[in-house]
């Protein structure tokens, strides 16, 4: 079961694209986070297409 301790908050996390930082997006958006993905990688916006 997957806490929603995110729930309500604004989370950014930069290098979102690939490695941890894509890891630590997508878990807090499965979290409940609101979560603004940010990279250079411009297929940054398919990786945020995963999150739930």
């Amino acid at each position: 079961m997957i806490m929603q301790r995110f729930s309500g908050k604004v989370v950014v996390v930069t290098g979102a694209a690939q490695g941890i930082g894509r890891g630590v997006a997508l878990r807090a958006a499965a979290e409940g986070g609101r979560v603004l993905f940010v990279d250079r990688a411009d297929f940054v916006a398919e990786v945020a297409a995963e999150a739930p």
